[in-house]
């Protein structure tokens, strides 16, 4: 399998993934203000839709769309338990954070990354997005992982979407339980090693 994705991008999400499924891969990096690979090829030959993550699969299946790619993986190792079977309320819990954050919370971080958003609307951003970050961090409060005792794929991509809070800056003060949850994400081995390949902190 091969991942096409931007470090630091929502592709890191799916990255984490698959180093958490124990699946061999390979990567290659997408410059998306050129829409050109590494090698200098044309991304929209690859992926139509010119945005990462997409996922190539070895018999030659293009997998869009971070969410799909994390379930598919997910589903593929059942034995690593980074989603519940369809037969546990547990799975669709799941699913139901990972609707959250690329909903609310994935897309609300998109104002601030383009470069044509009004500097008078980015203070109405920011809040917004700062009481969402309260709401995960109450959401944390009891438990390790943002859908209980276990890890799962929402957690791969909530932490990928936290690291943006604190690269805009948002307001994080006090929010004790997400950062401990960031510290929680790092030290697995596994967001360690995506974080190293992409060359970010």
């Amino acid at each position: 399998m091969k991942l096409f994705y931007k470090p630091g991008a929502c592709s890191l999400a799916s990255h984490i993934t698959l180093r958490e499924s124990g699946k061999d891969f390979t990567l290659d990096g997408v410059d998306l203000m050129k829409k050109r690979l590494e090698n200098g090829d044309d991304f929209f030959a690859v992926n139509p839709k010119g945005q990462v993550p997409a996922l190539l699969l070895d018999d030659g299946t293009l997998l869009t769309e971070g969410v799909a790619i994390m379930q598919y993986l997910a589903d593929t190792v059942p034995d690593r338990h980074l989603l519940a079977p369809t037969s546990s309320l547990s799975r669709y819990k799941t699913i139901e954070w990972l609707n959250y954050i690329a909903t609310e919370l994935h897309k609300g971080f998109t104002p601030l990354f383009r470069p044509d958003t009004p500097e008078e609307y980015k203070p109405t951003v920011r809040a917004l997005l700062e009481k969402k970050m309260q709401y995960v961090n109450e959401s944390l409060k009891d438990n390790p992982w943002i859908c209980g005792a276990r890890f799962s794929i929402a957690d791969a991509y909530l932490f990928t979407v936290l690291r943006w809070a604190y690269a805009v800056k948002l307001n994080m003060a006090g929010l004790s339980h997400i950062e401990a949850y960031m510290t929680r994400m790092t030290e697995r081995p596994a967001v360690a090693a995506a974080l190293k390949a992409e060359g970010l902190k």
